[in-house]
């Protein structure tokens, strides 16, 4: 005769216990009929019943499995729900002893335009798990959030005048005490100067912390020219192409070799891409003179303390990542 197969919708409410059971009994049923049947007639080989009754035993050993499988499950699901607070008050208590008793990892990533700090920096934030914090950024955050230290310097750029380093590092104070900055943060943009440097060490030391490393990506002036000027931007967007190594599909050289400005339009939207004012060769020229006089005296003020580190960003991706890592242990 047929047999009669269960609905699906009534198959998947057996529970576990049910199923056990009945795969027991199935198993032990048919291992009995298959040995009478053998025992009856001795003219059948061992192989013979091998061949019948191995299929009965899979299938029994498969569905006693299911069910102590369901088994473990639901007591993998019990632990879990058990331990779970747990769980969430000890990753808490540890995070709070690095946050109270271990030093915060305050970072400065010097470098001059176009040596990768922004390719490399959100990976570094990534890695460490601390926020990369920029000066314009925080002083746009604190001015909008109307702080104290933020309408101060809303007042002064309302009157055409230049934030002091003061209120500069007043703004760093207030943001670095966020939740997200209790482990450590990266700065970048600041300090620019040795005056700054010495402001930052002094409210570093009030909060009870102090720089901990000072990584400075390397690249030669003439490789930097190269680098900065074949730029181009998609402003919308802030995509950007490179003349030689990242070039947009629409790009075309004139007789001159340097490409044709109407050429260059963004790959996804077609729109012109432009050229920063100061990504020209005369731009540059002034932006490495004050990297240079100002930015690299605050590398030999950090250095006697032994957390200066160097990089060499005039090589591929993977190697500059590579020499970055090796910075960073301690």
């Amino acid at each position: 005769p047929r047999r009669r197969r269960l609905p699906p919708s009534l198959v998947m409410f057996v529970s576990t216990s049910a199923l056990r059971v009945a795969s027991r009994r199935a198993a032990s049923a048919s291992v009995r009929r298959v040995a009478s049947t053998t025992s009856a007639k001795q003219a059948s080989s061992n192989e013979q019943f091998r061949a019948r009754a191995l299929p009965v035993l899979a299938a029994a050993g498969l569905a006693i499995g299911a069910s102590q499988l369901g088994k473990e499950e639901d007591k993998s699901q019990c632990l879990f729900g058990r331990q779970s607070t747990k769980v969430e008050e000890a990753v808490k208590s540890t995070e709070d002893k690095f946050a109270n008793y271990w030093p915060r990892n305050i970072m400065i990533l010097f470098g001059p335009p176009g040596a990768g700090k922004g390719t490399h920096g959100p990976k570094v934030e990534d890695l460490l798990g601390i926020p990369q914090l920029s000066t314009g950024d925080m002083l746009r955050a604190a001015v909008a959030a109307q702080t104290d230290v933020g309408k101060k310097a809303q007042a002064i750029m309302k009157a055409g005048g230049l934030v002091s380093d003061d209120i500069v590092v007043g703004i760093i104070r207030d943001r670095i005490r966020d939740p997200d900055c209790r482990f450590g943060f990266i700065l970048d943009g600041f300090p620019r100067t040795l005056v700054q440097a010495r402001a930052l060490d002094k409210m570093l030391s009030e909060e009870g912390a102090a720089v901990t490393k000072v990584v400075e990506l390397q690249v030669p002036d003439g490789v930097l020219e190269e680098r900065i000027c074949g730029r181009w931007i998609h402003k919308k967007s802030g995509r950007s192409y490179h003349i030689k190594f990242a070039p947009p599909k629409s790009m075309k050289l004139g007789p001159d070799g340097k490409p044709i400005p109407e050429s260059m339009t963004d790959n996804e939207t077609g729109e012109p891409l432009m050229q920063r004012p100061d990504d020209t060769a005369q731009a540059l020229k002034k932006r490495l003179a004050s990297y240079h006089g100002e930015t690299v005296p605050i590398l030999d003020h950090y250095r006697p303390h032994g957390v200066v580190k160097e990089v060499n960003a005039n090589q591929g991706m993977d190697g500059v990542w590579n020499e970055v890592l090796g910075s960073l242990s301690r």
